[in-house]
Formats: structure tokens, C-alpha cells, sequence
């Protein structure tokens, strides 16, 4: 089982993201349509629809946000056992979505349920992975919850995957944040990071170089993602892969990350890679980049958080080492 522990929340997307409102118009509120979101909550759908058995950990709102949330892990065959409720509000995201389909956020998080997550007795007993990042590890009192878990099931030797997920907005002290990603190093296994939030957590336009100064700092793998230009790993092996994008017409990219994500997390179960240190050969990376570049390019064709299910890429796989099919 691969565990997911962090947030889930509501995104306010525009309801046409081709056509903003325009304020020389007079119209400066778009229409938001609400969307199941926040990035560990999208990951752990994404595992739960490529198949691997997951289970997420977070605390989730009884009102009914919260409630939607819940429903959508059930019909993705997430596994809810670990989540707990409460009667404080879910937290939203409002999105915007640039010209090219970026997307950047402004958050309602005071006093909101996810907020209040305390640490679990223990994880079920399959628990290979757990996977943790974003907003959870930044909001107190639960962001200390969290961290306690990181600590005590990599103590455990659970594989500890961290997707940092930078929301600058949300981070009052960044020299303090910055100082804690530090500090979790020892205890993770695969680090997945964006290059803008590279560059922004080691304060460096070299992201290739920071991601070397982190794996001697405990992780055994770092994947960048470059946006179109596809994913890069380093290994502590002195392994460094590039794969590029696939080609697709973006509609958003909200949730492309979060696609990454699990389909690096759910690769690298089918290699065998979450016993222990991803220990793989060059045209199994390959295979696992290729693999995750398709799934975020599914999820970057379509409106919101909607990642892949397993037949989606079933046809697209070409085995272990194989480039992906250009399209």
C-alpha cells in the first residue's frame, strides 16, 4: 500500500479559462467552478485510478466540500480508514490560469480543517511508501503532525517520497521553511520538485546543481520537472536522465505535477523500487520518466485536476527503456 498524507481541498477554477472576464468590460468576476483538489489529494486519486492500492491520510471537513472530497477517494478505490473529520471549513484555492495554462492560487486556509490533522497511532501494516508535500507541510499546527509521521515511518524504513510544492503566499518566514526542508532530507527517499521550486528552496538558478548538493544530503533520487521540456532525475549513483514531454495541447496544468507524482511513485512499485532504495538501471529511469511524462500530459489536455486511468496509458506503454511515442 502507498500512503498519501497531506491536504485535500477545493479549487475555484474558471469556468472558461480560454476566456477571462475582461475588466475593460466591466465584468471582473469570472465564473469559478468548484474542483476536488490540493496535491496530495490529487496524487492519491492518480494512484488509486493507474491501480495501485492507496490509502490517503489527511483530515477532511464534515461540511459538504468535505464530504464530496471523501466520495471522490471512494469511487478511485482511495482508501479513507486513515482520514479524520471535523467540523471546520475546507480549505479553497482559487485558481488562475495564465495564457499558456499555468495556473497560480490564492488560498482560504484560517482555521480550516486540514489544518488540525494530528499524527496517526500507526499506518496500516502493507504501508511499502508513504508520500507527503505542498501545503500540509507548511499550515500549523498539522504541518508538525506531518513531520512527525515523515520522521517516524522513514525510522521505520518505509520508502518516504517529499513533493514540496511551493505556494510562496502561504510561507511568512521562507529563511525558516527553507531551513526545515533541510532537516527532512535524512528522512526521504525520492525528492520530486519542480525547477521553479528548486530554484526558490536552494535560492539558485543552477537547479541540476542544488539537486546534487540535496542528494548528499539523503535522498537517493531527485526528479526535476521542467514543464514541457520533460523530467530529469539524478541518482546517488551519479545517474542524470532527461526524458522530454510529450506534445499536447494544454488545456491547464493544474494537477500535472501532482500526475507526476503518483506515476513516478506507481513506476517505480512496478519495478520493485519501494522495498528499499530505488537501485535501478538506466533504461528502467527511462521507463519510469517516460511513463510519468505521459500521464502529466494527459492531465495538462484537460480542465482542472483530472489525472489518467491505467487503460488511458495502457496503449502508450512500450516497456521498460523504450522511449514514449511522439504525438
Amino acid at each position: 500500500m502507498i500512503v498519501v498524507a497531506g491536504e485535500a481541498l477545493i479549487d475555484l477554477v474558471p469556468a472558461d479559462p480560454a476566456d477571462p472576464a475582461d475588466p475593460a468590460d466591466g465584468d471582473e468576476l469570472p465564473a469559478l467552478l468548484p474542483r476536488r483538489g490540493g496535491g496530495p489529494y490529487n496524487t492519491a486519486v492518480t494512484l488509486g485510478r493507474l491501480g495501485s492500492t492507496t490509502a490517503f491520510c489527511s483530515r477532511l471537513s464534515t461540511d459538504r466540500f468535505g464530504t464530496a472530497l471523501l466520495r471522490g477517494l471512494a469511487a478511485d478505490g482511495v482508501d479513507t480508514s486513515l482520514v479524520q473529520r471535523g467540523d471546520e471549513p475546507t480549505t479553497l484555492a482559487v485558481a488562475h490560469i495564465g495564457a499558456d495554462g499555468s495556473a497560480s492560487y490564492g488560498f482560504h486556509v484560517e482555521g480550516t480543517a486540514d489544518r488540525l490533522f494530528r499524527l496517526p497511532d500507526e499506518l496500516p501494516e502493507p504501508t511499502r511508501a508513504v508520500s507527503f508535500g505542498s501545503c500540509s507541510l507548511v499550515l500549523e499546527p498539522g504541518a508538525g503532525a506531518y513531520e512527525q509521521l515523515m520522521r517516524r515511518e522513514s525510522g521505520r524504513g518505509v520508502f518516504t517520497a517529499l513533493d514540496p510544492n511551493i505556494r510562496a503566499d502561504l510561507i511568512t518566514d521562507p529563511a525558516a521553511y527553507r531551513a526545515r526542508f533541510r532537516s527532512w532530507l535524512p528522512h526521504v527517499r525520492l525528492l520530486k520538485l519542480s525547477e521553479e521550486d528548486a530554484t526558490w528552496l536552494a535560492q539558485s538558478d543552477d537547479p541540476v546543481g542544488s539537486a546534487r548538493e540535496w542528494l548528499t544530503a539523503g535522498p537517493y533520487a531527485v526528479v526535476l520537472t521542467r514543464g514541457g521540456a520533460g523530467l530529469t532525475v539524478l541518482t546517488r549513483d551519479g545517474l542524470e536522465l532527461s526524458v522530454p514531454g510529450e506534445r499536447v495541447d494544454v488545456v491547464d496544468t493544474i494537477g500535472a505535477g501532482d500526475t507526476v507524482n503518483a506515476a513516478l511513485l506507481h513506476r517505480l512499485d512496478s519495478h520493485g523500487a519501494l522495498t528499499g532504495a530505488p537501485e535501478l538501471d538506466e533504461g528502467q529511469w527511462a521507463d519510469v520518466l517516460a511513463f510519468a511524462a505521459r500521464a502529466a500530459a494527459i492531465t495538462c489536455g484537460r480542465p482542472g485536476a483530472q489525472p489518467p486511468y491505467a487503460w488511458e496509458l495502457a496503449d502508450r506503454v512500450e516497456g521498460p527503456g523504450v522511449p514514449a511515442a511522439r504525438s
